[in-house]
Formats: C-alpha cells, structure tokens, sequence
C-alpha cells in the first residue's frame, strides 16, 4: 500500500513538471518565435557592424592573444589565440585543441593521455563545446568573419538592428543572430535563428561587460527568459 501511494506521488510530480515544461515552453514559444527578417544588405548594415567594433575596441581585442573563462561553471578555457591553442576542461576530462594541425589535438581523463576512439570522442565534444561557448564570448567581433553576411534590420521601436548570418563555419553553420544595441552602441542582446533552438528568435542578452587587461570589451553573462549564463572569470590579455 505505502509504495503504490509513493507511486502515486511520484506520477503527480511527473505530471507537474510536465505540465510546467509545457506551459513555459508554449510562452516563450509564444513571445518570441518569429520568421527570420529581412532587411538591407550593403553599406548601412557594414556600417553598423563596424559601429559596434567600434565600441567594443576590436583593436584590443585583435590584441588580445589569450582568453580564459568558464562557460555555466562547467566547461573551462584557455585559449592561446596567437599560437591556435585551447586547453578544454570538463569533468574528468581534458583536451588539447590545436586549431591549426589537427594531428597535435591530444585527449586526458585524469590527467592521463588517451587514444584511438575515445580520444576522438573527446576531441569532436571539445570542440563543439568550443565553437559554442567561445561564440558566447566572442560574437560580438565575429561579425565580418569569412561566409557571414550582414542586413540592416528596422525594428519596431525605431531603431535599427544588425542582422548576421553564417554560411560556414562553427558547428552549425546557417545560423542567424540580430543584434540590438544601447546607447553606448554596444550589443545589449541578440535574437537567434539557429538550428538547435526550436523557437526561432529567441532573444538574449549581452551584458556585465568589462575591460579586459588587454582592453578588450567581453561579457561575463547573458540571460534567456529566467536562464543565466554565466561566463566565469573572464580574462583577456596580451
């Protein structure tokens, strides 16, 4: 008797949790989900990208030869940007991406070397957890990267919005992302198209900018509806 009104118990909290899932994902589905805009290719949308590296000193970044940081207090980075190194750093787990020759990429659990499949297993997870994570740090100076293409986009309130969209590269390449600025003209959120996501135009926000040593401007977190990302400790220097 006493187990099946645990049983029981449980299946209502099941059936709750479902229902909130449910409910949540119908009301973000319903705020944000929207076709993709199109807006105007050209000098205006160039324009507007290069405002925004403008405000974020892309220089300093372009600098900027090593970043540090932990993407949802799980996925940590050390990435050489001058030499085309990551250290990658999860759970038991530690990769050593060489961007540049492959064949040098080297897989740790524990700390010891592993080979054959299961280092390729690590590796490929490695570095879909790069392209992921480093874009949420990063995207910002990504915007005229080989295979992306620019839109002005007007927005309802009246100002304007930079549209990027890549063609190539990363792990899901395709994807969309318009930006929204402040008043300093740097982004202050971004809503995705993107592959992965099922609502598409799902917005999120850039903030808790800082100045890195190097003078780079990089977020520390971004929130999605009641989600936050947070970025560890950020770090960017020379």
């Amino acid at each position: 008797m006493r187990n099946s009104k645990i049983a029981k118990l449980l299946g209502k909290i099941v059936l709750l949790l479902v229902i909130l899932a449910t409910s949540f994902f119908g009301y973000l589905y319903i705020k944000y989900n929207d076709d993709l805009p199109i807006g105007e290719q050209g000098v205006a949308a160039d324009t507007l990208a290069h405002n925004m590296l403008e405000a974020l000193n892309y220089e300093a970044y372009q600098n900027t030869n090593y970043l540090e940081w932990t993407f949802r207090n799980t996925n940590h980075y050390k990435w050489d940007k001058n030499k085309g190194k990551c250290e990658v750093i999860w759970k038991d787990f530690k990769v050593i991406l060489d961007f540049n020759a492959s064949d040098n990429n080297r897989a740790f659990v524990h700390n010891f070397e592993v080979q054959d499949e299961q280092a390729n297993e690590l590796i490929d997870k490695a570095v879909r957890y790069f392209n992921n994570d480093s874009f949420w740090l990063i995207a910002p100076y990504k915007v005229f990267d080989k295979g992306t293409s620019r839109q002005l986009i007007r927005l309802e309130d009246g100002k304007t919005g930079l549209l990027v969209t890549y063609s190539q590269g990363g792990s899901t390449p395709g994807d969309s992302y318009l930006w929204q600025f402040d008043a300093t003209g740097k982004p202050s959120s971004f809503r995705m198209w993107t592959s992965i996501i099922p609502i598409q135009g799902l917005k999120a926000s850039w903030e808790g900018w800082i100045t890195s040593e190097s003078g780079a401007t990089l977020p520390t977190k971004h929130k999605i509806a009641f989600l936050t990302l947070n970025m560890g400790e950020v770090k960017g220097t020379k």
